[in-house]
Order: structure tokens, then C-alpha cells, then sequence
């Protein structure tokens, strides 16, 4: 599979975990990394080109901070502008069916931290439910999502390791050697007529 990695991080120079994920996979042949904030600092996104890019790729990655429980500013500006109505979704708007989305994400909380019991109150997952609905809404197939929480207060040896999970995942998407249909999100059901764009 083609790859697309949308990348989101405001103060990307005070990075650490997000910083060393986008450098492991960075350089991988059929892998595209575009910097949203590197791009468009002043938020003007090229719509035509970020649509351009999505039709060119099988994959989707949005990978970014965990930031109140959501994405930094710009991933949902890039949502509201490129994923049209009529284009991504709606009357006619099936250019993305079949494709595939995964969220990339690292959190500054434990684990723990996200479960009805910890300080968070809801899982990771709970929490990314409008991109599993996005994703839906727009004929895709949404993956579970990679999570690296605390990498700050990680080890050197222990991030290393999870960084090295993440390129590997990567990988085995972009190889086959990982199928994508099983590493569906917990409950994920299909939407109508993914199946027959994905083997168009």
C-alpha cells in the first residue's frame, strides 16, 4: 500500500516522542510525510492538493500529540476544509472509499490514566471516536489506533522500542505482511461499499 502520513506538531523543536517517531519512518520508500504545520503555517491549506494527495495514497496516517483529548488546531481545519461534502462524503462523495486511516498518537498520561477508572475517565480509543466516525462517514476503514503514552517520562531504551513498533507497523501496512483488515478498530463495522471500491 501507498502511504500518506499527515503530520501535526505546533512546537515540533520541543518534541520528543513525536520528534523521534518522524524520524524512524522518515525516508521509507512508497511512505509521504507531509508537515501540516511546516506547510501551512498560516493555516491557508491548498485544498486541491491535499485532495490530490489523498487519492493518491491507500493508507492515511494522522499522526500527532494527543492534545486535549483530540488533535492540534490544524488537523481539524485541514478536516473541515479538504473532507467536503460531495467529495469525502454525502451525495456523491465516495473518492475515498476503500482506503484505509489510522490515528498515530502519543499521549503525556500513563495508560492508566485513560480507562473509566483513571484520570482521564475514558480509553484512548473512547476519546478518538470522532475519527472512527469520520473515517465511517467517509467509506473507510478505520484502524486501531498506535499509542505511545508518557514517552517524556519513557526511558531512552523503552521509546526506542516503541518508536521501533510504530516503524515496524508501518512497514508490515505498506509490505502486506500486515493486513490491515484485521487490525480493524475494537467493534469497527465496515461501511457500505468499502469492500467493492477497495477491490476496484
Amino acid at each position: 500500500m501507498k502511504i500518506l502520513i499527515l503530520f501535526a506538531h505546533p512546537r515540533l523543536k520541543t518534541s520528543v516522542v513525536q520528534a523521534a517517531m518522524l524520524k524512524a519512518i522518515g525516508g521509507i520508500e512508497g511512505v509521504t510525510i507531509r508537515d501540516l504545520y511546516a506547510l501551512y503555517p498560516d493555516f491557508n491549506i491548498d485544498i486541491a492538493v491535499e485532495q490530490q494527495a489523498l487519492l493518491a495514497h491507500d493508507l492515511i496516517i494522522l499522526q500527532h500529540p494527543f492534545y486535549w483529548y483530540s488533535a492540534p488546531a490544524i488537523i481539524k481545519e485541514w478536516q473541515d476544509l479538504v473532507l467536503e461534502n460531495g467529495w469525502a462524503y454525502g451525495p456523491g462523495g465516495s473518492r475515498l472509499a476503500g482506503r484505509f486511516l489510522l490515528s498515530a498518537i502519543s499521549t503525556g498520561g500513563a495508560e492508566q490514566a485513560y480507562h473509566p477508572q483513571g484520570r482521564n475517565r475514558f480509553e484512548v480509543e473512547d476519546l478518538l471516536a470522532p475519527f472512527n466516525q469520520t473515517t465511517h462517514l467517509c467509506s473507510m476503514a478505520y484502524l486501531t489506533p498506535f499509542v505511545i503514552h508518557a514517552g517524556r517520562r519513557a526511558s531512552p531504551e523503552a521509546l526506542s522500542t516503541s518508536v521501533e513498533s510504530y516503524r515496524d507497523l508501518v512497514i508490515g501496512l505498506r509490505d502486506g505482511s500486515i493486513d490491515p483488515l484485521e487490525r480493524l478498530a475494537h467493534g469497527y463495522v465496515l461501511p457500505p461499499g468499502f469492500a467493492a471500491k477497495a477491490a476496484a
